[in-house]
């Protein structure tokens, strides 16, 4: 293996990634959070019950998690295009990595809302506390280990997702594998390439479980 020539490669491809996966994950954040939060709050019983819109919004999730993302990346590359000018590179993946993201984590974070004891929402209400004050105040607090948690599983399938958009140009890890070394039937260029991303992964779900852990005993 030509180090000289490959490694330089090698590093770039590697920031490809985390830039893709840094930027997706934010939005993802942005975006995610508040629907898991207006599907929790919208749930038959919960603090502001809206059945039609809670179906419409499960729906619209459900659809979103049960394509593949290799598909999504075709069915976006419209909305894709419009956005960035491009469905090719870095930039241009982190607009379908979102759009695939954005209804995984709603349902993690709809899930560890639903964990939080509903006495303490009760306790709140009762003191007179408005509905957005009790997301704000309980829901979110008491739920933030297990929403760093959801987070963190969430950066580690988006990880998975940009290396399968590098089958079709998006960059990082994944193009430089399939360019250097499924292509060239370098099967070390392609080892070595899997090593970088469980490396990456292992050091993120690292830091992911750690930070849930001293929230939880904060």
């Amino acid at each position: 293996m030509n180090w000289d020539r490959i490694a330089p490669q090698l590093v770039d491809a590697t920031g490809e990634t985390l830039y893709m996966v840094g930027v997706s994950t934010a939005l993802t954040v942005l975006l995610g959070v508040p629907l898991g939060v207006l599907l929790t709050v919208t749930s038959p019983g919960a603090l502001a019950p809206h059945p039609l819109l809670n179906r419409v919004l499960g729906l619209v999730v459900n659809l979103g998690r049960s394509l593949p993302f290799i598909i999504l990346l075709v069915l976006v590359a419209p909305v894709t295009r419009g956005i960035v000018g491009t469905t090719i590179g870095s930039t241009a993946t982190i607009v379908p990595l979102t759009i695939g993201a954005v209804p995984f984590l709603a349902r993690l974070v709809e899930t560890s809302l639903r964990e939080v004891a509903h006495g303490k929402v009760e306790a709140t209400l009762a003191m007179g506390a408005r509905r957005r004050d009790v997301v704000r105040t309980v829901l979110l607090p008491e739920a933030l280990p297990s929403l760093v948690a959801g987070v963190t599983v969430t950066v580690v399938a988006l990880i998975s997702y940009s290396a399968m958009a590098g089958a079709i140009g998006g960059g990082g890890l994944g193009d430089f594998a399939i360019r250097y070394g499924y292509q060239q039937f370098r099967t070390d260029i392609t080892v070595v390439t899997v090593v970088v991303l469980l490396a990456v992964v292992q050091a993120l779900q690292w830091a992911g479980d750690r930070w849930a852990r001293r929230l939880a005993h904060a």
